[in-house]
């Protein structure tokens, strides 16, 4: 039941938020280990340009979310696990190790498929998806003004100490 609810409901774009979040998030593995990483790690990796590109591939499979109908409050959650990626993704090492573990995209992908399998996918939303595409520019500037802040209270820390 729950594959027809997603082949009647744009299945296929549902399959691809579900490439593009995986990709993100955890399709690649430590030899050995359990642990899965995406190219939101790899390209976090490089200081404040990753953060931001992060940022803005996060932001995007929301917009997608939001235009597939995910409701308000599955909106609001998802933005909560963008920003909160983004915000903790900007502190140097401890951001890095956090984008290991925390997923937003595989966490955001999850909420979007049980709310169409719970049957209150409603279509599109596109008044949704202009407040989400706002929102989302608001805390990007955010983001961006925190990451030179951290980058210039880290330069103040190493020329002090030096």
């Amino acid at each position: 039941m729950a594959k027809q609810l997603m082949e009647q409901e744009g299945g296929g774009d549902l399959q691809w938020m579900d490439m593009v979040s995986d990709f993100l998030d955890s399709k690649f593995k430590i030899p050995g280990t359990s642990i899965t990483f995406g190219a939101d790690f790899i390209i976090g990796l490089i200081p404040g340009i990753g953060d931001v590109a992060g940022y803005v591939l996060s932001s995007a499979l929301v917009v997608a979310m939001a235009r597939h109908g995910a409701s308000t409050k599955i909106i609001l959650k998802m933005l909560g696990n963008v920003i909160l990626d983004a915000v903790v993704g900007a502190i140097p090492i401890i951001g890095d190790l956090f984008d290991l573990t925390y997923k937003a995209n595989r966490r955001n992908y999850r909420m979007l498929k049980e709310h169409h399998q719970s049957g209150k996918h409603s279509g599109s939303a596109w008044g949704m998806v202009i407040l989400v595409i706002v929102a989302l520019i608001a805390i990007f500037s955010l983001v961006i003004y925190l990451i030179f802040n951290i980058g210039s209270l880290l330069s103040n820390a190493i020329t002090v100490s030096s």
